[in-house]
């Protein structure tokens, strides 16, 4: 398996991660992607006949909760905390 992983596709791989690998860097890689690709070679010789498809690995449909305001408008004190205040809003100095 891994005489499929040449060297110009680990020098790729390295180039698109932005790493500069040395002679036995590049050489593990090599094996580490020979490993890899007897592992997915191995998973296809599974008899997935009648298995569905899973989208997620836990059985969750809708993690979501509603969308409910719990604790209310504390606009008015939250804004007593501000050194300054104008029209319902904090004042700030000016960024340009």
């Amino acid at each position: 398996m891994a005489d499929r992983i040449s060297n110009e596709t680990i020098e790729y791989v390295g180039m698109l991660a932005k790493l500069e690998l040395s002679r036995e860097e590049k050489e593990a890689a090599g094996r580490d992607m020979g490993r890899m690709l007897e592992y997915i070679d191995k998973l296809k010789e599974l008899d997935t006949e009648g298995v569905e498809p899973m989208p997620h690995l836990f059985p969750e449909s809708n993690v979501f909760r509603e969308d409910i305001v719990a604790n209310g408008d504390d606009s008015e004190e939250i804004l007593r905390n501000a050194p300054e205040q104008r029209d319902g809003m904090f004042v700030v100095p000016r960024t340009f």
